[in-house]
């Protein structure tokens, strides 16, 4: 592995990473054109490892978000769990927010740790047919913090891709950070080489993240990372008893709707607030399975997650 050059950014992707001299913090940098180039790159022994581990898996699904705190690992969760209710779908999580790893406390597994086998790491189990992965599990706390440069983060994402033991799975549903950073390039270099890969991009209604979503629809086109959609969560809140329905977080510019007439990208889903899933989450339980199955956002994901599986059954069928 290429050593980082002592004059290198602080962020640095570092030379073998697939996002050398193209991400952000490389702007600037003397040793841009280098890394571009591919020059200071070795050859990656891991990439056929992680194309076989990556052949099991039938649909690889990304959600970003290009803000933090639109819910994004909680629409991750609650999706994974609605693709996961019908028993013969096997379901996987990769937690890929290396600094915020949310999965562990929303899935209620925080407590579990990763076992090593002889063929990899196994993820943990939530249900016969839902496991999730996430760096979590290998910290000695949550609370601790992850501060690590971007091969570091680089190399335990090619790590989780390689050496995760699924199985055979029907859906990876990857949680990313917010942003278009290092973790993402490494992830979109990976999947993108593999069969049946697409994203979802959550937002919230106010412009402060549709803007940032805009940057990363623009990702998604630079890396031809296909998008099946726009998810907008937090859009309104429905009364459970008399079933009133307010706009907690009025838009300006029209939200998803008007995003998705601008770049000509579906809207899939518009989630409802329900504290129940906010409950859910802290606790660690499956809302879905316990909320009133007939509510706005039961209804909503279940919606959500049977779109997800149209798109990949017409994407096959197309593809055979």
């Amino acid at each position: 592995m290429s050593e980082i050059p002592e004059n290198a950014p602080e962020h640095c992707p570092g030379p073998d990473s697939s996002g050398a001299g193209q991400a952000s913090a490389c702007a600037g940098c003397p040793n841009q054109n280098l890394c571009s180039s591919g020059a200071a790159a070795a050859p990656d022994a891991d990439a056929a490892a992680i194309l076989e581990r990556l052949s099991s898996i039938k649909h690889k699904l990304v959600v970003l978000s290009g803000k933090g705190g639109v819910g994004k690992s909680t629409v991750t969760a609650m999706l994974a769990r609605a693709l996961a209710s019908e028993p013969h779908i096997q379901v996987g999580i990769l937690d890929v927010d290396i600094c915020g790893p949310s999965q562990p406390r929303v899935l209620g597994v925080a407590e579990e740790s990763v076992h090593a086998a002889g063929t990899g790491w196994s993820p943990i189990y939530i249900e016969d047919n839902l496991a999730v992965m996430s760096i979590g599990f290998l910290l000695e706390s949550l609370e601790d913090a992850v501060m690590w440069r971007g091969p570091s983060k680089n190399g335990l994402i090619k790590r989780f891709l390689k050496d995760v033991e699924w199985g055979k799975l029907d859906y990876l549903i990857l949680d990313t950070p917010p942003g278009t950073s290092d973790e993402h390039l490494t992830v979109a270099h990976y999947l993108l080489q593999a069969s049946s890969v697409a994203a979802i991009v959550v937002t919230t209604p106010q412009e402060v993240s549709l803007l940032d979503v805009r940057k990363e629809i623009t990702f998604c086109e630079k890396v031809k990372l296909p998008i099946i959609g726009i998810v907008e969560n937090m859009t309104s809140f429905v009364c459970p008893k008399c079933k009133h329905e307010s706009i907690v977080f009025p838009s300006s510019t029209g939200g998803a709707a008007s995003l998705s007439l601008e770049c000509g990208i579906p809207v899939l889903a518009r989630l409802p607030i329900d504290p129940l899933i906010a409950r859910a989450c802290d606790e660690g339980s499956d809302y879905l399975s316990t909320a009133d199955q007939q509510s706005p956002a039961v209804l909503a994901y279940k919606q959500l997650a049977e779109k997800i599986r149209e798109y990949f059954s017409a994407s096959q069928g197309a593809a055979s």
